[in-house]
Parts: C-alpha cells; structure tokens; sequence
C-alpha cells in the first residue's frame, strides 16, 4: 500500500539524534516529557526478587503492580485506551487496560532472565531466521531497528544459536544510564554494548561496530526532538516517524532489517526477523533506485506498515503509553 507523505521542513539527512539548528523553540516530544516512574533502587530490587526468589514468586508480585499503576497512573491509562480502541476496532474493558499493562510489566520482568543469558525455560521461536544468517554470511552489518513493542532482548536467545551474532544497541543517553545500571545489577559481567544517542562520536561508534559486522539495533518507533521525520498513517490516522535511521543506512549502505519479540503469554515468545530495506545495493523490490531520499521515505513507510501489522495482530505488546499521534 502506497502512503502519502509528509516531511517536516529540515529535507537535509539528520542521523539519529542529532539535531538540526532551529531558531525558535521546539515543543518536546510528550515521551521526553513524561517523567520515568522507576528508580534505580526499584530496578535493583525487582531484579533481586526475579534473581532470588525465581520466576513464578516474582510474577505473582505483577498483579498488585499493575492493578496500582492502572488506578494511579491517569495519563498512561488514557493512552492505553485510545490505543487499545484503535487497535482492537471497539472500546477497551478494564480487563484488556490490565492485561496491556500485564503484559507490560511481564515482558519488564523476562528482560531481567534474558539479559542473564537464562532463556532455557522460555518457548522461544524464531520466524526469518535465514534473515539474519544471509546478513551474518555477508560479514557487513545491518541497522536492526524494533519498537516498544515485546521484548527486543528476546534477540539474546538467537545469540545462542548463532554465536557469530554480535548486536550492539543505541538509545537516547538517558535510557542508556538506565539500561547500564540494569546490566550492573543483574550482572556485572554482561558484554553487552550501549551506544548513547546524542554524544559527539556516537555516529562513529556505530559505524565502528557496523564494519566489525555487528547488528546495530535501535527502536525506531520514537523521535527525538527536532530529528527529521515523516508522517505516516498508523491505525487510522497520520504519527511520526524518524527517518534519522533510514538516512544512516542510505548513507553507510547497509541493510534494514526489522525485529519483533512477541510475547504470547506464559514462557512463550515469536521472535520475528523481517528485511525492511537494503541500501547496500540501493534497490525497492529488486529494482534499483538512484532517488536515495525516496528510498529513505519509502524505508520508513515500510517500517510503519510492518509497525502497524504486528499493533493489531498483537496489541497488547504496545507499550508506548502516551499519544503516539500527538
């Protein structure tokens, strides 16, 4: 499906948290607003709980969780409704607002086994797996971009069987504070590669660890202030979209490839490998292509597209709970 475009005014290629100069002022993206509920001391404590007392003690502690955030939490409640009406094509009952939110707070608890390389109790199965071997066969690297949606650490279990597979991370700075001190607490010995958006080499690092043949992941679902973006139509109606990572892959001539890790309740996850685009021989279907902006729009659009198949098959993974469409 074709879909109409809009660009914001900056046309010239902006890499992933950069911005561009802009005289006047900028209103902040709502997700950059919020204010990050937990601490580190509560992250430290809920790995201690899944360390200590296993799995199955420290999922019973998610219903109370997610029952206080729903009653408290009035502004990501509200979004989860919108969400979830979209998404579902009806109004959203209390038990699907608790059951975004479990799932939520599910998927938070597994990252704790993931990250500590603990993936033997969990059903996990891989869909386009050859995906990720052709680009591992080609030794060049690739832009594996996700969402918040699922768990993008259930990648950790590929590494397993695939133990060429090196995947390096980029976030915006502050996530990537708080990602660091989630690896510590789990585990001080994590190899683990966070490259913190915003910082004058960060551009240079990830071209680093894309000509080692790393799989350089980042979740493209959120823009950061004053990136290049394009509005897209996403469950009925146009949202955001950055094309800082498509422009980074037109540039370096890498391939695009897309990662979800859905949960499906209990040990249960699907771990979906999809190739979005490759820029490394600048083509769209197997048709070359010498408009490389168009490219890059038509890259982004495709993400959209892909984003929006895997929100209504399986909503409940959503877990960006502010206006998307904002």
């Amino acid at each position: 499906m074709k879909r109409p475009l809009r660009e914001t005014p900056a046309d010239s290629p902006t890499a992933p948290g950069t911005a561009p100069p802009s005289g006047g002022r900028r209103r902040r993206k709502e997700w950059m607003n919020r204010p990050e509920r937990s601490t580190t001391s509560a992250i430290k404590f809920i790995v201690w709980v899944a360390l200590s007392l296993g799995r199955p003690a420290a999922r019973l502690l998610l219903y109370p969780i997610c029952l206080y955030f729903i009653l408290f939490s009035r502004k990501p409640r509200k979004a989860s409704a919108r969400f979830l009406a979209r998404a579902l094509g009806r109004p959203p009952a209390f038990t699907d607002l608790f059951r975004h939110y479990h799932v939520f707070a599910a998927c938070l608890l597994d990252r704790v086994f993931f990250l500590n390389d603990q993936t033997d109790d969990f059903e996990i199965h891989v869909h386009g797996e050859d995906v990720v071997i052709d680009v591992m066969e080609r030794g060049e690297g690739c832009l594996l971009l996700g969402a918040h949606m699922g768990s993008f650490e259930a990648i950790r279990m590929l590494g397993h069987r695939q133990r060429d597979l090196r995947v390096s991370l980029v976030m915006y700075e502050e996530n990537a504070r708080k990602i660091n001190s989630v690896l510590n607490a789990i585990n001080p010995l994590l190899s683990l590669e966070v490259i913190g958006l915003g910082r004058p080499d960060s551009m240079l690092r990830v071209r680093e660890r894309l000509d080692q043949g790393h799989f350089v992941g980042m979740l493209a679902d959120r823009t950061l202030d004053g990136e290049a973006e394009v509005r897209l139509p996403f469950l009925g109606e146009p949202a955001a979209f950055a094309l800082g990572p498509f422009q980074l892959a037109a540039m370096l001539k890498r391939p695009v490839v897309l990662m979800m890790g859905i949960y499906r309740g209990g040990r249960r996850y699907d771990v979906h490998f999809e190739r979005i685009a490759d820029f490394s021989d600048c083509r769209i279907q197997d048709r070359p292509v010498q408009d490389r902006p168009g490219l890059v729009r038509w890259a982004a659009g495709r993400y959209a597209d892909r984003l929006e198949h895997y929100a209504r098959s399986f909503p409940y993974n959503w877990f960006n709970f502010y206006d998307f469409w904002r």
